[in-house]
């Protein structure tokens, strides 16, 4: 009798192909284009995470974090996972069962930070802002006036809207209530300052695949001196052991004690796309996203198209566009990728459908790269029937020449 064979036991290796996605320009929210560099350093050979050869690479990914993240504090380093495990590694060490957080919501990702804080037992205090705009700092007073947080939280730049929340006043209100200052910079790290200590942030998280221009897959944090004096008080353990910062810190630190095997590849990586950064120059850098976001904006604007948010609080890597009537947003991405080889993203929240998020960060955001997307989404529109206004090419122009 012959053996019934299993789906698993008739697997044909060869009905697999090699991976190669094609051309890609990468606009939307995340990740961005990985530059050749950062890509061949990944690609050096795997050594263990206690050889003496990675550990001074991770000394020196440290250094250049600080430098980027503008910063003194000691316990600055890449978490081993996306920003989102950014995010729970700040909330889960700072935050006890039973403590009050803050949580400034103007969008998806401060939804995100109060769902955690619900998880991990926290008292929930919510400040809410319409969507597209920023959170009023009176508001936050009000919100925390008789209360006693002890952390309160925002996003700095709110990737479902395109919105750029100022930060410095928020931090001023929160240190005077006795609270930490914890701010998500994924999106605004490497493509506008976040200069954490003149800024006075306690503690912030970011990730590598958005200005950095590296792979998703790490998560710059820094605490500060309160951030670390809390997480030394803390009455009950970190209720993640993977991202319980008081055992990490001690393998990031002079003590190298073993806790997780480390991604070594994605920390060369890392290493070098920082060593791009610091090679260009932190504020030639923040020049080239708020340069290249103004001659897209021109564009996008001559064609018809209006921005979600106002100009005062727009994003300089992150542009929301309103999605015009009648115009199908998904055709026109699919049109845009396959055609173009263009990746832009849509709408999360109640934005679904409403508006485009286009991304111009890191080695996404060139020149080129702006024209490209122009010229795409102008001829797909008119095959869409929306009547598009001439000049973007034009108007986008005029901006480069400004400066030239």
């Amino acid at each position: 009798m012959e053996k019934a064979c299993k789906g698993w036991e008739i697997l044909n290796a060869d009905d697999f192909r090699d991976i190669n996605p094609g051309d890609r320009i990468l606009m939307g929210p995340g990740p961005s284009d990985v530059p050749a560099r950062t890509l061949q350093a990944i690609a050096a050979p795997c050594i263990g995470h206690l050889d003496p050869y990675f550990l001074a690479i991770m000394n020196e990914a440290q250094q250049l974090l600080r430098y980027l993240f503008q910063t003194e504090n000691e316990l600055t380093i890449p978490v081993s996972g996306t920003g989102s495990a950014g995010m729970e590694t700040c909330f889960v060490n700072l935050v006890e069962p039973g403590d009050e957080v803050a949580v400034c919501i103007n969008g998806v990702f401060g939804t995100r930070m109060a769902d955690i804080v619900t998880r991990i037992g926290g008292k929930l205090i919510r400040i809410d802002a319409e969507w597209g705009t920023t959170i009023d700092p009176e508001a936050l007073r009000q919100a925390i006036k008789d209360r006693n947080p002890k952390v309160v939280a925002v996003v700095h730049a709110e990737t479902s809207t395109g919105a750029c929340q100022p930060l410095e006043e928020l931090a001023r209100i929160s240190h005077d209530a006795g609270a930490l200052f914890l701010v998500d910079a994924v999106t605004s790290l490497a493509g506008m300052p976040v200069a954490i200590d003149d800024m006075k942030i306690d503690a912030v998280y970011s990730g590598t695949q958005k200005c950095i221009s590296g792979p998703p897959g790490l998560s710059p944090v820094s605490f500060g001196p309160a951030a670390v004096k809390a997480l030394e008080r803390r009455k009950s353990p970190v209720v993640s052991w993977y991202l319980d910062l008081s055992m990490v810190r001690d393998y990031w630190g002079s003590e190298r004690k073993y806790h997780h095997t480390a991604p070594i590849n994605m920390i060369y990586g890392l290493r070098e796309g920082l060593r791009l950064i610091a090679e260009e120059g932190l504020e030639q850098r923040f020049e080239r996203h708020r340069l290249n976001h103004r001659a897209l904006v021109a564009g996008l604007e001559a064609m018809g198209l209006a921005m979600l948010v106002p100009e005062s609080i727009r994003l300089p890597m992150l542009n929301a566009v309103r999605i015009p009537d009648g115009v199908e947003d998904i055709n026109v991405r699919k049109v845009l990728l396959n055609q173009y080889g263009i990746e832009i993203g849509g709408g999360l929240g109640q934005f679904a459908g409403r508006v485009w998020r286009i991304g111009i960060m890191g080695q996404s955001c060139r020149r080129r790269n702006v024209f490209l997307l122009l010229a795409a989404l102008e001829t797909i529109l008119k095959t869409e029937g929306y009547h598009v206004q001439p000049g973007a090419l034009d108007a986008a122009t005029a901006v480069y020449d400004q400066v030239c």
